[in-house]
């Protein structure tokens, strides 16, 4: 079957592999049908794996897949039905895992396609718990985009910031594919949203998908036009991913009692905190990694629903992941880059 491999940093190869044995008990067997990709393939392909990885690697961190074959005992999931993959390897049993916290894992073996083998091939066996079933309306793109688009937004929108509607929030960088989630789903709750793009071509996209002021950060110091458009006052919340290149402006950004969720750090992992800043205005800095499972049943739910909608920016041919992964690092991408297997 076909692959695609990272066999050493910044060198992705088409491959054969092995066509996957039967599932063991517990396991299913999937025939993936669309790959998303993210900036932790392209921390995976610079070699930031942050962990003991082996290579040649299997890539892909989130995908769609169709269910092929069932291992004993695994029930609720029918040859044939779609899913969407969870793309950490967590344990099942730990409190975690119990209690629906599945991003806290105590015992996660790893993300697929960063330490793990990833879904950039045809076939795969995984533990059946690791598929969430797409409802109907959902199709393999927006099953493909929930467990790290969609899926890491909810998370860190509403389990963590706690976005409340009418609030008004500043999405950094939004014409990412997080940051296209991110407008959708808080306007969807009727929140006021502000956003910042690297160039003047995707103000009027980021418009459409409901940002109501949208700022070329390349042209205007954004803290400055925040501060002017909430009447000196800030926002209820900062949606985080960029890093050291925003954080002090982001802080700036914040009203009294504000609150700050980050995912990433894409221009750099260390940034200068103003700790007087923090605790004079009472702010709240919170850290938001992956997704619960069930946030990719809400998205999935959502897309199903028409309240929110994939935005594809490429998709691209079979084998073609490095020109992609050149793309995403030049941050010249509107919404997601996406690879169909079958």
């Amino acid at each position: 079957m076909r692959a695609l491999q990272l066999v050493s940093d910044r060198d992705v190869k088409s491959v054969e592999l092995d066509t996957p044995p039967a599932p063991a008990p517990g396991e299913v067997q999937l025939k993936v049908r669309v790959v998303a990709l993210n900036h932790l393939d392209v921390w995976g392909w610079r070699g930031m794996a942050f962990a003991k990885r082996e290579m040649p690697l299997t890539i892909g961190a989130e995908a769609s897949a169709e269910v092929v074959a069932l291992g004993e005992g695994v029930n609720g999931l029918t040859p044939g039905q779609l899913v969407s993959i969870f793309g950490a390897r967590t344990c099942g049993t730990c409190h975690h895992c119990r209690n629906g916290r599945d991003n806290m894992c105590e015992h996660v073996a790893g993300v697929h396609g960063f330490h793990l083998g990833g879904f950039a091939r045809e076939l795969v066996n995984i533990p059946a718990r690791q598929c969430v079933p797409a409802p109907p309306g959902c199709d393999d793109v927006g099953a493909a985009l929930a467990p790290i688009t969609f899926g890491t937004c909810e998370h860190m929108l509403f389990d963590n910031a706690l976005l409340q509607p009418s609030e008004t929030i500043l999405i950094q960088a939004g014409g990412s594919g997080i940051g296209t989630a991110a407008i959708q789903l808080a306007k969807s709750i009727g929140c006021r949203v502000i956003t910042t793009v690297g160039s003047d071509d995707k103000i009027e996209p980021a418009k459409a998908l409901g940002a109501d002021h949208v700022i070329n950060y390349r042209e205007d110091r954004f803290e400055g036009v925040v501060r002017k458009l909430t009447k000196k006052e800030g926002v209820d919340v900062v949606f985080e991913h960029v890093g050291k290149e925003t954080w002090p402006g982001s802080m700036l950004c914040m009203k009294r009692g504000g609150r700050l969720v980050t995912c990433g750090s894409t221009s750099g992992v260390s940034a200068d905190t103003n700790l007087m800043m923090l605790f004079q205005r009472q702010l709240r800095l919170i850290g938001s990694f992956g997704c619960r499972m069930e946030n990719m049943v809400s998205s999935m739910d959502k897309i199903a629903r028409g309240y929110v909608k994939p935005v594809v920016d490429t998709e691209i041919e079979f084998g073609d992941l490095a020109t992609a992964l050149e793309r995403m690092e030049s941050r010249k991408v509107f919404g997601k880059i996406i690879m169909r297997m079958s």
